[in-house]
């Protein structure tokens, strides 16, 4: 387990999380609390089966443009069948960069992708959405998702965006245009997005290149993420490709995202089910890469834990952050982005159910250091997306963010000074040093309640969920992104009319 980093002359932390031996000359020590679970050479293990898996039982590759790509690279293909030896994958991951920065619609730099830096964003495509204000299921809408896009602008610790479910009330085939423009029109903040086509991709890069000013700002300052999704086990539709194909040709980044359910769609040992979704996440990359050396692809997955009593899929059993956390440390090992799903739960009210779930993956795929930790706020098993779990979220990763970000240990940390100037039977509360020092070494919540039970009674006795709909009434009331420019705005509104006619 690592548990200390340490910045400054002269020290080294190993794996373990027990210094070398060494003369330490102005150093800052900054205690993080992390983990690893795995050994160097279990992670060859796993690098292993991932090989075999991709070189001796291959994959369904449905895309015609593909197979023959995969063919001239040096693998076997037998009608649809593709067997990737390794060394096509090892020389797809020398091309592949190590991380990518992402920046804002404004242009401005905001997430560094990379190493264990981790970032979190919304849940996702799911058709429902509950009301926070009614409580009330319905299906999902362009208003919803302009609603739920507005909110996680406002929230200080959802760091990107997905658009919060697929809307029911426009044209199938076009939804994801409306969904971007409404997510994109109501947030600043990066943006990870679903797309249904391949030509409604090339559209909503074309929206998103209006917005940065023109196809070669995007790529200079990528504001945005493609998320394509594989089948598991191990089948590429033509339509995936195609659709990694055009992020591909654009050099803007995706993460890959297969979903392994043990027992279901992949083993039920959890470190089969890794070596599947190594497998089939570094398949998209090699496709990737074969088709444009170069272009940013992450090595995600997901794990949706099938419930064998019942036969759904739920998205808050412990294996899911093991699952995820073994599969990103491999991909660490690698230097690629990693993908993690926490903040979200299986309970269908915001309840003690609901907290603990977001809770505890949360802070489990934040200390193995997964990269970009979407679906904060999903709901029922993630068939709803649910702003007022997504307001919950927030809550909680502060509190993460803050236990992360760990203690420094310095001369002014130390207080020596202000302790012998205070000495026995004296109070800190008067010291220039407390002053200083209180509002970035202690966190304030902004939901939760520190109130004495006398005023919480006085203050109506609201609970957690009556304190988050009020949060949730005062953001839309108070909040709003800034407006794109006029001559902007009519174009996202013409590629969209254009696109429902071609897309129709």
């Amino acid at each position: 387990m690592n548990t200390r980093s340490i910045t400054g002359t002269g020290s080294t932390t190993g794996t373990t999380g027990r210094d070398d031996m060494a003369i330490q000359t102005n150093t800052t020590i900054k205690g993080t609390p992390r983990f690893n679970l795995l050994r160097r050479d279990q992670i060859h293990e796993l690098v292993r089966a991932a090989f075999e898996i991709m070189g001796k039982v291959g994959f369904k590759v449905l895309h015609p443009g593909a197979r023959e790509m995969l063919k001239k690279a040096g693998a076997v293909v037998k009608e649809d069948r593709v067997k990737v030896p390794e060394f096509i994958v090892t020389g797809c991951l020398s091309t592949a960069p190590k991380g990518w920065t992402l920046y804002n619609r404004n242009g401005e730099r905001t997430l560094e992708v990379t190493g264990r830096n981790s970032y979190f964003g919304t849940s996702t495509a799911s058709p429902n959405t509950k009301d926070a204000l009614t409580g009330e299921y319905h299906p999902t809408t362009v208003a919803d998702l302009a609603r739920s896009a507005r909110i996680a602008d406002a929230l200080e610790n959802i760091d990107w965006v997905m658009p919060m479910g697929s809307c029911q009330d426009v044209p199938a085939n076009a939804a994801d245009l409306h969904e971007f423009h409404a997510t994109a029109t109501n947030t600043v903040k990066p943006i990870v997005f679903l797309n249904y086509t391949p030509r409604g991709t090339e559209l909503v890069y074309e929206m998103a290149a209006e917005i940065a000013g023109g196809m070669d700002a995007l790529r200079e300052k990528p504001f945005l993420v493609l998320y394509p999704e594989s089948i598991s086990p191990m089948v590429f539709p033509e339509e995936v490709v195609a659709r990694m194909f055009v992020a591909a040709d654009l050099f803007m980044p995706q993460m890959m995202g297969p979903t392994i359910q043990p027992g279901a769609t992949g083993p039920v040992t959890i470190a089969g089910g890794v070596a599947q979704a190594l497998a089939e996440s570094l398949m998209g990359l090699v496709i990737c890469q074969l088709r444009r050396p170069g272009t940013p692809v992450g090595l995600g997955c997901n794990f949706g834990i099938l419930d064998m009593r019942r036969g759904l899929m739920c998205i808050s059993a412990p294996e899911t952050s093991l699952g995820l956390a073994l599969q990103a440390e491999v991909a660490q090992y690698f230097g690629l982005p990693t993908w993690g799903l926490a903040g979200s739960t299986d309970a269908k009210v915001l309840d003690a159910q609901a907290g603990a779930e977001a809770a505890f993956h949360l802070l489990a795929q934040s200390q193995a250091g997964l990269n970009l930790i979407h679906d904060v706020g999903y709901m029922d098993m993630g068939m709803a997306c649910a702003v007022e779990m997504l307001v919950l979220g927030d809550e909680v990763i502060g509190m993460v963010k803050r236990f992360l970000r760990g203690v420094e240990i310095s001369a002014e940390t130390l207080a020596m000074e202000v302790i012998a100037k205070v000495g026995p039977g004296g109070n800190y509360l008067q010291e220039m040093h407390t002053c200083k020092n209180f509002r970035s070494e202690l966190w304030q919540p902004g939901v939760f309640t520190r109130e004495s039970y006398g005023n919480w009674v006085g203050g109506g006795s609201k609970d957690t969920a009556q304190r988050v709909r009020e949060k949730i009434v005062h953001i839309l009331d108070t909040h709003q992104a800034p407006a794109l420019p006029d001559k902007t705005a009519q174009a996202l509104q013409g590629i969209i009319t254009r696109g429902e006619k071609e897309l129709g």
